[in-house]
């Protein structure tokens, strides 16, 4: 028997909660995964798990076990990394994550930039709108946005987005300009959903936060649709500033009620705290961070141009746009 090998099988199978989910994630026949659980609980001679109906159950000595089996693997991957040279020169595998969109248009064009700097590194760029727990499995970094929940992990924070609502000129030109979120009711709206309705909008303006309900004429999931259909003129959108920031800057959509935009979201690259960080993951964030910061800075310059431009269309200061009449 391998007992590492044992010992990775019984943490995947309580991970996903039964030895089928184990057999699914390691790959190898469900028939080997019972045998490996039980030869190891042989070899302590003591039951590790309840197989039941619909999951799988730690016994007490079993939780203890995994809390061991998970701290006795991690020191062997990490023995493993130093003896391949990790710790020396930047080398060996990084797996990061990143939100879709955003990973498409502002993370994968500074990565294809770290290969070029790095030629012993490779990446595995995994793009996903869930939130992934960075130990399993064994994800090295994560850029995320909005606040973090309280946790061990350590951010770096890089810049910060906000929503932004935008239409094109000629649906502004055709059905007016409106000065205050109690007015989009009235209007056309492209709304960003699934199967799961999302039509209420947040603002927050001088006089407090405010949520308004929108009847959409358009609803799409994905926010490239949202904004090709605002680009269209089929109505207004909502959608977060690095997604329409070159729509606005070419002319292609307008930004409006600016002075209601909710309080922006910070986006922030996370990791795990290690006693030896490998080099392959310090050579990754000091080469991404910065860049990633000036992109940021880009799309926030966009709005800040935006909002200056259309207090003068307005022809109404821009602190005073969107008050409510």
């Amino acid at each position: 028997m391998d007992r590492f090998e044992a010992m990775r099988t019984l943490i995947a199978a309580v991970d996903g909660g039964s030895l089928s989910a184990a057999s699914r994630m390691l790959s190898i026949p469900l028939p080997t995964v019972s045998r490996r659980v039980a030869d190891l609980e042989a070899l302590l001679g003591s039951q590790l798990v309840v197989r039941t109906s619909r999951k799988l159950l730690l016994t007490e000595a079993g939780a203890a076990y995994v809390v061991s089996a998970r701290r006795i693997l991690e020191e062997l991957a990490e023995s493993e990394r130093a003896a391949a040279g990790e710790y020396r020169s930047p080398r060996g595998e990084l797996l990061i994550t990143a939100p879709i969109m955003f990973g498409k248009m502002h993370v994968a064009p500074i990565v294809h930039d770290f290969l070029d700097a790095y030629p012993e590194v490779t990446v595995r760029l995994v793009l996903s709108d869930q939130i992934m727990d960075l130990a399993e499995p064994h994800i090295d970094a994560a850029i995320r946005i909005g606040k973090l929940p309280d946790s061990a992990l350590l951010a770096r924070r890089v810049g910060e987005v906000r929503w932004v609502i935008c239409a094109s000129p000629a649906y502004l030109d055709r059905r007016g300009v409106p000065i205050s979120p109690d007015q989009l009711p009235d209007h056309e709206c492209i709304a960003y959903e699934g199967l799961e309705l999302w039509r209420d909008w947040s603002f927050a303006g001088d006089r407090g936060e405010k949520t308004v309900f929108i009847r959409p004429r358009y609803s799409v999931n994905t926010a490239d649709a949202v904004i090709a259909g605002a680009i269209a003129g089929l109505g207004i959108a909502c959608v977060m500033s690095y997604q329409a920031a070159e729509s606005v800057r070419a002319g292609a959509l307008r930004s409006i009620l600016d002075a209601w935009a909710p309080v922006p979201m910070p986006v922030q690259i996370v990791h795990a705290a290690r006693q030896h960080q490998p080099l392959k993951l310090r050579a990754f964030l000091e080469f991404v961070a910065p860049r990633l910061q000036r992109r940021l800075d880009a799309v926030g310059e966009v709005f800040q141009a935006e909002g200056s431009e259309c207090g003068l269309r307005q022809g109404t200061p821009k602190g005073k746009l969107g008050h409510p009449s």
